[in-house]
């Protein structure tokens, strides 16, 4: 009985030496692991990108339990992983603390909610206008900026189609916004009376019924949050600014009413431009953003269109826009599905090059991400 006893002890003596060893091991491995988030998070910041990639976790999880024979454990080692997974972002948190977004607008802006969802743990900054805000990254002044390139019920937004064109920054990812407008009034104030409002143009249109419906008069404004600032700053009970409700507590303001926008499905498109090209999505990229310039001569632009169809590319989107200085000449912009960082890419794009004057590729990147509310 004695000799049995000695032995399961000597047993379990073993079974925690051997847990002591490996966890050694994995100690080493996480240090080894963590160190190569590091080099991640100095990546995402360097790029634009945010630090969650549910695509990305997925394939960890599903590769990794591919690792693990033992059915009975799969599911604790599941849990293991996400645990790890978490410590990671958490940590990648701290090390995006010092990201410095640019947008155009000011705190409430639209711009800026997508900005503050995008990257929770940047630094938000500023700008007066759109090609500010682009320079800044430009400059190094900031890491990345945020800007609106289209919305679903206005259209394109041309300034930032241009910067694309003119400049050197690339797009490493879309967000769609959705776009709730509220009527927001001074503290005291009610629907029933206000008699003007105010608000950046493509706001006023967006609740153009809504406007009619209660004659107010209207007055354009060059953001959303600067209208709210407005009527914060002159304490008028019959004015009222057509914003966000996230607008509402930076300036004081009340929520008169919710959702008066004509359409409950307006959606703005936000791209992140940054300096570097993100190289990291090689084979996961389904969309792209393509530019380029054609020779004025018949049957130029169908040769190109041909081209990217010949490669099996979908064009989701074609547009021109005149190209400034140049009278009558114009640049075409086309979005398309497909990974154009493959093989087959790179033929479409060499024989593109020979049928235009100029190519350029803006942007690649996975499927669009929709911010939560």
């Amino acid at each position: 009985m004695v000799m049995e006893l000695n032995e399961n002890k000597d047993g379990l003596e073993k079974a925690r030496e051997k847990i002591c060893s490996v966890d050694r091991k994995m100690a080493e491995l996480f240090c080894e692991r963590m160190n190569a988030v590091r080099m991640v998070a100095g990546y995402k910041k360097e790029h634009g990108l945010p630090i969650l990639d549910a695509s990305r976790e997925a394939d960890l999880l599903a590769r990794n339990l591919e690792y693990i024979g033992e059915s009975d454990i799969r599911s604790y080692y599941t849990g293991f992983l996400k645990s790890v997974i978490e410590l990671s972002k958490q940590y990648q948190h701290r090390l995006l603390a010092g990201l410095r977004i640019a947008y155009s607008g000011v705190e409430g802006a639209f711009a800026h909610i997508a900005a503050t969802r995008i990257f929770p743990d940047g630094e938000t900054v500023s700008y007066s206008d759109f090609p500010s805000a682009y320079e800044a990254v430009v400059s190094g002044e900031c890491d990345c900026c945020v800007l609106p390139v289209e919305n679903s019920f206005a259209g394109e937004v041309v300034q930032v189609t241009d910067l694309m064109f003119e400049g050197g920054l690339y797009i490493n990812g879309i967000y769609n916004l959705r776009i709730s407008h509220c009527l927001l009034g001074v503290e005291g104030a009610s629907a029933g009376e206000i008699r003007t409002v105010i608000s950046h143009p493509q706001a006023l249109s967006q609740c153009c019924d809504y406007i009619k419906e209660h004659r107010y008069e209207k007055i354009k404004a060059k953001n959303t949050a600067l209208a709210a600032q407005q009527v914060a700053e002159t304490a008028d009970v019959h004015m009222a600014a057509i914003a966000s409700a996230e607008t509402a507590p930076l300036y004081g303001l009340t929520v008169l009413d919710h959702d008066i926008n004509e359409s409950h499905t307006n959606t703005t498109r936000f791209a992140v431009f940054s300096r570097s090209e993100n190289t990291s999505q090689h084979g996961r990229n389904d969309k792209f953003i393509l530019l380029f310039t054609v020779s004025d001569v018949a049957g130029a632009l169908a040769e190109a269109i041909n081209v990217i169809g010949k490669y099996g590319y979908n064009m989701k989107s074609l547009r021109s826009r005149p190209i400034k200085m140049r009278a009558w000449q114009y640049y075409f912009y086309v979005e398309a599905e497909g990974d154009i960082t493959s093989q087959r890419g790179a033929a479409m794009i060499a024989e593109l090059s020979e049928q235009c004057s100029s190519v350029k590729i803006v942007g690649h990147f996975s499927s669009e991400i929709d911010l939560a509310d």
